[in-house]
C-alpha cells in the first residue's frame, strides 16, 4: 500500500483519507497477507508459553 501512495495526487485530505480507506479495505479481505505482515515485524501468531 505505501509504494503505491507514494507517487498519489490527490486533490485534498479527504480524497487521500478515502483512497486510503479503500485499500485498506482491500487488504481486510485478504487474510492470507496477515503472515507476510507479521514477517516484517518479527512477531508471530502463537502465544509465548508461561
Amino acid at each position: 500500500m505505501k509504494a503505491g501512495l507514494g507517487n498519489l495526487a490527490v486533490d485534498g485530505v479527504d480524497h487521500l483519507a478515502a483512497i486510503i480507506r479503500n485499500r485498506l479495505k482491500r487488504i481486510q479481505y485478504r487474510p492470507e497477507l496477515i503472515p507476510g505482515f507479521l514477517a516484517q515485524t518479527g512477531l508471530t501468531l502463537e502465544p509465548e508459553p508461561p
